[in-house]
């Protein structure tokens, strides 16, 4: 993808950074094309992406398979117009001048829906905010 000076930039974070900021971040790049650059990263980061998150994206078009986890860095908040942090447990030190959200996303193991159809239903509650975040960053 060719970006435009200016282009808006979302950072998302989660503690692992193998399912939901990964998550976001490629359902961000589907919605949003070369109008958003997107980077995830994570607090405490795992060592692969959870599989069933990159089952559930696939079904969408999405390949994060082969994607890596990483740790935020200091860089990464500074380059981002936008940090995005999904769920309560990660824990990020904010930047002076970095717009932050939290993202309380559906958490369906808490209604008993586990596998296959929890990610699903995370999927469809974190595209729909991607979704919403994209038309407020590229609105005129």
């Amino acid at each position: 993808m060719s970006f435009k000076a200016g282009t808006p930039s979302v950072l998302f974070v989660c503690v692992k950074n193998g399912g939901k900021s990964q998550m976001a971040a490629g359902l961000m790049d589907k919605v949003a094309g070369d109008t958003v650059r997107t980077a995830s990263a994570g607090s405490q980061p795992g060592s692969a992406v959870n599989a069933l998150s990159a089952e559930v994206l696939a079904e969408v078009g999405v390949d994060i398979s082969r994607n890596v986890p990483r740790r935020i860095t200091v860089e990464d908040q500074r380059r981002a117009d936008v940090v995005v942090i999904l769920g309560a447990e990660a824990k990020v030190d904010e930047i002076p001048g970095t717009r932050y959200e939290r993202w309380e996303t559906d958490e369906p193991s808490e209604r008993g829906i586990d596998g296959v159809e929890r990610m699903r239903l995370v999927r469809d509650d974190i595209l729909a905010r991607v979704t919403a975040l994209h038309a407020t960053l590229t609105a005129p």
